[in-house]
């Protein structure tokens, strides 16, 4: 019998594992604030602010961190064994526990910028572009009356398009496993009568 092999969970392992490293450098989506005045990145693996040179870490956001390599290295290695026993009884265990989580890793990581980037205009009334540039002006009852603008540039960044791709072909890999445990039907001169 010919061994069953899932080619897209074993795509979509392997990238999901791959962004955990790559992450490490370069992050999913970067905020710069004038001639980098102010500098953030962002992912669910990696978070970093730069204020004036300074570097500026927040231990919860470390925690959070911590917690998405672990989640993302988990669902990595268990699509990875998945992909090279796809037929075993318990392999749609494995498949259930790591195809969602990187989809969810993006879905949520999207969802918190938007949210982030709303809570910021509506309690400071800077509005930050989630993609591209724009001028922010502060409020003049931030500064003492003066008025202060910078230039702001943002965007997802290529590790995040690497991210989605490995969700889709996690979740190609779950669509796929029906095919690969599905009994071949004999051929129709090979029929048994009954």
């Amino acid at each position: 019998m010919k061994h069953k092999l899932n080619w897209f969970a074993l795509a979509g392992g392997t990238l999901s594992l791959a962004v955990v490293v790559i992450t490490l450098v370069y992050p999913w989506w970067q905020l710069t604030v004038g001639e980098n005045l102010v500098k953030v990145n962002v992912s669910p693996l990696t978070t970093g602010f730069n204020v004036f040179g300074a570097t500026l870490t927040i231990p919860l956001l470390l925690a959070l961190n911590l917690t998405g390599i672990l989640t993302l290295v988990t669902a990595g290695t268990a699509m990875i064994i998945y992909s090279v026993i796809p037929t075993r009884p318990y392999s749609k265990h494995i498949l259930g526990f790591g195809y969602r989580k990187p989809f969810y890793s993006v879905v949520f990581f999207v969802i918190t910028l938007f949210i982030v980037t709303f809570l910021v205009k509506s309690f400071v009334g800077l509005t930050i572009p989630l993609n591209g540039t724009g001028t922010v002006t502060l409020p003049q009852n931030m500064i003492e009356g003066a008025t202060l603008t910078a230039q702001v540039s943002s965007g997802f960044l290529w590790t995040f398009w690497v991210e989605v791709a490995a969700a889709a072909l996690c979740i190609v890999a779950r669509f796929y496993h029906s095919k690969i445990v599905a009994e071949p039907k004999p051929a129709k001169d090979q029929q048994v009568p009954v």
